[in-house]
C-alpha cells in the first residue's frame, strides 16, 4: 500500500517553499503527496508582494475531499492566515486518526507576515493540542512562549512551555540560535533530545522550515516513531541545504533532488 501525506499549507509560486516544497518532499521520500491550498502568495526568491487568504469552507472542502476518497497516514499545516482558517483547521484535526505535524509558520524568509496575530494566538490555543509534533523555529518559538529564544537554554524552557499547551512534542529548530552547529531540541512525552548537525553557510535557506516539517511528515506516513522521523529527516535536509539548485536571484530554495539515504543524526549523549 503506497503511503499518502497531506499537506494544508500556502502556495509558493517560484516552488521553494510551502504546497510545492512539501509536495516535492513527499514525492523524494516515497510518498503520495495530496494538498489543500489555505493562502496563495505572490513571490519569488527576492520578494513577497501579495498574499490572499483561502475562505475556511474553502479549505474544510479541500481537506474533506482528500479524507474521503485519499485517506493520509500523516499531515502537516504551513501557513494558515487568518483566524478562521486556523480554526477550521482545528475542528477538522479534532478528529483525525493520523498524526498532525503543525509548522507555526508566521513569517516568510522575506520578512512577510503569513499569519495575523489573533490567527497565532488561535493557533496555539486551538491547534496546537490537536498535534502530534510542533515545529517553531526560534523567533516563532519566542513569540508563542513571550521571551528571547537564542541558546540551548532558553530553547529547553520553550519547548517545555509549549508542550503544556497539548502538543505530544515540540521541535525547536536550531538554526537561528547561537553555536557553531545547528542545534534541535525535541521534547517528546518529558524526555529532551538534543540533534546537532554542521551549520552549512548557505544563502540557499528558502523553505527550509517547510522542507524540513514535510520530511518529518512523510517519515511519519511510512510509520517512523517520531523521534526516528525527526533525526531522519534533520539529516536530509542538512544534505539538501548543502546541495541547493542554485535558482533565482535571491534567497534560493534547498535541493530537493538530494536522495534519501535514510541516515540519521545522532542523539547527542
Amino acid at each position: 500500500m503506497t503511503a499518502v501525506a497531506l499537506t494544508i499549507a500556502g502556495s509558493d509560486p517560484s516552488g521553494g517553499a510551502g504546497i510545492q516544497a512539501d509536495l516535492k518532499t513527499f514525492h523524494q521520500h516515497g510518498v503520495y503527496g495530496t494538498a489543500a491550498i489555505t493562502l496563495l502568495t505572490v513571490q519569488n526568491t527576492k520578494r513577497v508582494s501579495n498574499v490572499e487568504v483561502m475562505r475556511p469552507q474553502l479549505v474544510i472542502d479541500q481537506v474533506e475531499a482528500v479524507l474521503e476518497d485519499v485517506p493520509p497516514q500523516a499531515a502537516k499545516t504551513g501557513a494558515l492566515g487568518t483566524r478562521g482558517v486556523v480554526e477550521a483547521v482545528a475542528a477538522l484535526a479534532e478528529r483525525f486518526a493520523f498524526p498532525l505535524v503543525v509548522d507555526p509558520v508566521m513569517i516568510s524568509k522575506h520578512g512577510a507576515r503569513l499569519i495575523e496575530e489573533d490567527a497565532a494566538f488561535a493557533m496555539r490555543d486551538r491547534l496546537f493540542p490537536h498535534a502530534t509534533l510542533i515545529t517553531p523555529n526560534a523567533h516563532e518559538a519566542s513569540w508563542l512562549v513571550g521571551f528571547e529564544v537564542k541558546d540551548r537554554v532558553s530553547a529547553r524552557d520553550a519547548a517545555r512551555a509549549l508542550q503544556k499547551l497539548g502538543p505530544r512534542g515540540v521541535l525547536i529548530k536550531g538554526g537561528h540560535l547561537s553555536g557553531d552547529n545547528a542545534v534541535d531540541l525535541l521534547f517528546v512525552d518529558g524526555h529532551l533530545t538534543v540533534l546537532s548537525a554542521e551549520r552549512v553557510d548557505s544563502a540557499h535557506t528558502h523553505g527550509t522550515g517547510c522542507t524540513y516539517s514535510a520530511a518529518i511528515t512523510a517519515l511519519l506516513a511510512r510509520g517512523e516513531p517520531l523521534l526516528e522521523a525527526v533525526s531522519e529527516a534533520k539529516g536530509w535536509l542538512t544534505e539538501a541545504i548543502r546541495n541547493p539548485p542554485k535558482v533565482g536571484g535571491g534567497i534560493g530554495p534547498v535541493g530537493h533532488f538530494v536522495p534519501v539515504t535514510r541516515k540519521s543524526i545522532p542523539p547527542e549523549g
